[in-house]
């Protein structure tokens, strides 16, 4: 489980939870486990958003409702909006199968504040709602490397094709083992020369060294 954390003073205090499922048998067995904890008071379980916005109208408010996506009628992510625009103060984590990005960040743009897989343990889950309540953004370790991910995209690994003759005649002699000194010999060059062929390597192929160089060549990348 990994949780982004900001901790608030709540402690001790009783945590009011409601789901939106449509499984029954997830719906019964999670309000099941997090009834019967000493911190967590379980006051809705419904199998819709329209079920859900009938209970709020009700009063009876949560602090956190677990969303799934996929139900009969609205839709969870639409769900989070329209119950964000009204209660504003109520936080949301999704429980879905879904992991791909699009899901993802439609869910957090819409005001969720954290992800879970159902795959998740009820003990975990259980953890989750703590962390939530007490400010933190609870996510299953899938979707938080995702999330990390998009933020701090990997460097594209470059186009090999760029490469001109000269250059795959420096890589393949750095992949033999070969010194600037030996390059510059054997393509009867300067050493200065060999440097600017390898500086146009490294940045065509975003790469920062020669074992980066050599590693992209022995996986065929080159």
């Amino acid at each position: 489980m990994a949780y982004f954390n900001e901790k608030k003073s709540k402690t001790g205090s009783m945590i009011k939870v409601a789901m939106v499922e449509d499984d029954v048998g997830i719906r019964q067995a999670i309000e099941t486990y997090l009834s019967i904890q000493s911190n967590i008071q379980f006051i809705a379980a419904v199998d819709s958003v329209e079920l859900m916005l009938e209970s709020l109208d009700q009063k009876k408010i949560p602090d956190i409702i677990l969303m799934d996506i996929q139900l009969p009628g609205m839709s969870g992510i639409d769900g989070i909006r329209k119950i964000k625009k009204s209660f504003s103060e109520i936080d949301i984590i999704m429980l879905t199968i879904y992991h791909d990005e699009e899901k993802i960040f439609q869910s957090l743009c819409a005001g969720a504040s954290g992800y879970l897989l159902k795959n998740t343990p009820l003990d975990e889950l259980k953890e989750a709602v703590e962390t939530l309540y007490l400010g933190g953004a609870p996510m299953s370790p899938q979707i938080a490397r995702k999330v990390i991910h998009y933020f701090n995209p990997k460097q594209p690994i470059g186009d090999p094709a760029e490469l001109t003759a000269k250059e795959r005649q420096v890589v393949q002699a750095l992949v033999d083992g070969l010194s600037y000194k030996m390059i510059s010999d054997q393509m009867a060059v300067s050493i200065d020369t060999v440097r600017f062929h390898i500086k146009n390597i490294y940045k065509k192929l975003h790469v920062n060294s020669k074992g980066e160089v050599v590693s992209r060549f022995m996986k065929g990348q080159i």
